[in-house]
């Protein structure tokens, strides 16, 4: 988006179907926001019964209500969709308070969700993925972390499951290439969100992320958003198995 609020760059992705999963908040919620006004039907989930228990309105979208440690949940979403040219994996969580993740139990069912839901789901989703039309293909998009790349002691099981996601982006990409699906990740950085509040309010946690971070700001999901409708378009065509750090520099010093 250009200062006067125009936007500099457009895609369309008209008729295209996307799922993303968390797009009731924060940064999923943006890339739902920027998938549909590109022109695609965007399914969305959560974790709430109907998407009429978010404050804000989703009626946008299709809702999905899911829980990514039920397999056989992530198996019926995958069966209810008719098509599917884009899958991105965004919803996750971390335990950064009680319980915590250093407890084995928790640091099992953070890594479950942030890693396992995301595979479970992708290879749900291939048959469905394989039929796109989808100019420069199909894409799995995955969502990683700082904590893929930097130790994040207060959450080890959702880093270790961060580092996962990159790793195993690599390998969808290698292996679903010969059906015309790319995998890309982005790794956003100190973006403002639900996840992120509890440590934007404590400056002395926050102002030395931020001081390390060189363009000296807080991201918010629109500028993450972006991204994700690149990765999918065809002028990506020629890029996978690669994450993005959209992190204002955060990942260079």
């Amino acid at each position: 988006m250009t200062r006067d609020g125009s936007n500099a760059t457009r895609f369309d992705f008209s008729g295209a179907r996307v799922l993303i999963t968390g797009g009731s908040n924060g940064i999923g919620l943006a890339i739902a926001g920027a998938f549909a006004d590109a022109g695609a039907r965007v399914t969305i989930t959560g974790t709430r019964a109907d998407a009429a228990a978010y404050g804000h309105d989703l009626a946008r979208f299709d809702y999905t209500a899911l829980d990514l440690r039920d397999g056989a949940a992530l198996e019926r979403l995958a069966g209810s969709l008719d098509r599917l040219d884009v899958l991105v994996n965004n919803a996750g969580a971390n335990f950064a308070r009680q319980p915590s993740e250093w407890d084995p139990a928790t640091f099992e069912d953070s890594v479950r969700i942030n890693l396992f839901g995301a595979f479970r789901l992708a290879s749900a989703c291939r048959t469905h993925l394989q039929a796109s039309r989808l100019d420069g293909g199909a894409s799995v998009l995955n969502v990683a972390s700082m904590s893929a790349f930097f130790a994040v002691p207060v959450v080890p099981g959702y880093g270790a499951a961060k580092a996962g996601i990159v790793q195993m982006t690599k390998n969808l990409a290698a292996a679903w290439a010969a059906d015309g699906i790319r995998v890309n990740a982005v790794a956003p950085g100190l973006i403002a969100s639900n996840m992120t509040a509890g440590l934007k309010a404590v400056p002395a946690a926050a102002d030395p992320q931020i001081a390390r971070t060189a363009l000296k700001r807080w991201g918010v999901p629109d500028d993450v958003a972006p991204a994700f409708l690149f990765l999918a378009s065809s002028a990506a065509r020629f890029i996978t198995g690669q994450t993005l750090c959209v992190d204002g520099g955060f990942s260079i010093t």
